[in-house]
């Protein structure tokens, strides 16, 4: 009897580990952060919510009263993430899940995105996110684990034009996180990096793009990009809400989550495509290893 109480005891320990956790979301006005906190927040868990705006996730503190914690954040501003990093930490008593969610897209060919747009982009979409990282780092040490989520894209594997600069963050990103889960798993710390597709989020609204000043030369090229579009299939972001309660509940997470039907096969045929190229000059690769080999 004793060893089935025991055994009792431990089923109920690990389902309420997988409940009952406190998660850190950055970018909660709209799209995914705005779903997966108010989800995160239906399923009991609690939220620290942030975004630029105050005013546009003050509806969560009306809804959720103390389950949920509003601070402003700009993650570009890497004394006020610190700041509010260990105020979330702090107001709950500790944060299981990571979640780095803001972010935008520039448009505009590689010829016409200037400097300042492209280090605007990268402010936000990676060292934005990197400073929420390595605010939340210390205290996820300290606590034993922790749970490192962060938004990229299919667009981390693959590449668009017109976006060319956003695809680019996506596949540094990609690289940061790879390193970075690799060395904070000997802290009990896990890192995913999750790759939605298209989805039919306000991601592609004109206030989450940025355009760059056009050439003539691109005009047609450009309004054609922009109508092919409009044909991709976009999938319901309210679908996605209990994938993502599946990773950080798992007991051994993935690196990496594709997120929804469309991007694999996609991905699979690049991948497929880049291998025949490295093998159609190996011969040519092999070659430039030592010198006296034709």
């Amino acid at each position: 009897m004793n060893d089935q109480n025991e055994k009792l005891n431990a089923q109920i320990a690990s389902v309420n580990e997988t409940r009952d956790k406190v998660w850190f979301i950055t970018g909660t006005s709209r799209g995914f952060g705005r779903i997966w906190a108010q989800a995160a927040l239906e399923r009991g868990d609690k939220v620290a919510a942030t975004a630029r705006n105050l005013a546009s996730i003050a509806g969560l503190k009306e809804k959720y009263g103390h389950n949920v914690l509003t601070l402003e954040l700009d993650v570009t501003k890497s004394e006020q993430v610190e700041k509010v990093v260990k105020q979330a930490h702090a107001h709950f008593g500790k944060i299981d899940v990571v979640l780095n969610n803001a972010g935008y897209s520039l448009v505009g060919t590689i010829e016409e995105s200037s400097a300042e747009d492209i280090r605007a982009q990268y402010e936000t979409n990676i060292f934005g996110s990197l400073s929420v990282i390595k605010a939340a780092l210390p205290l996820l040490r300290a606590q034993g684990g922790g749970h490192i989520l962060g938004v990229s894209s299919s667009l981390g594997h693959v590449t668009l034009p017109v976006i060319g600069y956003y695809c680019s963050s996506k596949w540094a990103f990609e690289a940061i996180h790879e390193s970075l889960a690799a060395e904070v798993k000997q802290f009990g710390i896990n890192v995913t990096i999750v790759e939605p597709g298209a989805y039919a989020t306000e991601f592609g609204s004109q206030d989450s793009l940025k355009f760059a000043q056009g050439l003539d030369i691109y005009t047609a090229f450009k309004e054609q990009f922009m109508e092919g579009l409009k044909t991709f299939e976009r999938g319901d972001p309210n679908a996605t809400s209990q994938a993502i309660f599946k990773i950080v509940d798992a007991a051994q997470p993935p690196l990496r989550f594709i997120l929804g039907s469309q991007s694999l096969p996609w991905i699979r045929a690049a991948y497929a495509e880049r291998l025949a190229t490295w093998e159609t000059w190996e011969e040519v690769s092999n070659a430039a290893q030592t010198t006296g080999v034709q």
